[in-house]
């Protein structure tokens, strides 16, 4: 099983669901979240006064999947959330040792 983790524009976030939705997968966890990284922050106006804030606001999803599933997810997650600019985000891919469906006690992927 794999972990894959995004971190996404906001505005992405339905885009993004309707892709993962399409290849099957069942459920997701959605946070918001702020961080940086190349963009280094933004500059915003608020009252007619710029000021720039150091963390820009972000989506991160995650998905757990099978194997054989996850490069499909990894390739619509990828294809949604891209619009191109800079700050369009990243996906992180980590093996999950286990997984336990805390109702049934089912384990592995049919805890999925």
């Amino acid at each position: 099983m794999k972990l894959i983790m995004a971190i996404i524009k906001p505005f992405k976030l339905d885009e993004v669901r309707e892709a993962l939705t399409s290849l099957g997968i069942a459920g997701m966890t959605v946070s918001e979240v702020k961080g940086f990284g190349r963009q280094k922050g933004q500059t915003e106006i608020y009252r007619g006064a710029e000021y720039s804030t150091n963390m820009v606001p972000k989506i991160k999803v995650e998905v757990v999947c099978d194997d054989a599933l996850a490069p499909r997810v990894v390739e619509g997650i990828q294809q949604a959330a891209n619009s191109g600019a800079i700050g369009d985000g990243k996906i992180f891919v980590l093996d999950v040792g286990q997984a336990v469906r805390i109702r049934t006690g089912e384990t592995g992927e049919t805890a999925l």
